[in-house]
């Protein structure tokens, strides 16, 4: 049972270490007092993602911005990229997820008029 326990808190040190070393020290100030690897990381979770109203405005947000996004005239086609791929990563992560089809169609319906041709 103690080399059990051993193990465990071997375990949890190199995780407390992974998780301080990738952490900004405004971050690390924030989490120091936490005991253990979960502790930390709940926390952080909670810093990062937010209460669940948080996580209900940053969604609408997002939503708002898919759903607003324009191909600007005079711009490239590969900058309008890689704004609707950020975008939409941002709502993944939020958990709601487009299928290929609707961004495709989201794609296709903001294209300026002087893209018609082709």
């Amino acid at each position: 049972m103690e080399a059990e326990d051993n193990r465990k808190a071997n375990l949890d040190n190199v995780a407390k270490d992974i998780l301080y070393k990738t952490l900004y020290k405004i971050s690390f100030s924030k989490i120091k007092m936490c005991k253990t690897a979960n502790e930390i990381w709940e926390k952080l979770t909670h810093l990062c993602e937010g209460n669940e109203q948080t996580k209900e405005k940053k969604l609408s947000v997002a939503v708002q911005k898919f759903d607003n996004i324009k191909m600007k005239t005079g711009k490239s086609l590969h900058k309008y990229d890689e704004r609707i791929g950020a975008i939409i990563n941002e709502l993944n992560a939020l958990g709601n997820v487009y299928s290929n089809k609707e961004v495709a169609l989201k794609v296709v319906r903001v294209i300026p008029n002087e893209w018609d041709v082709m």
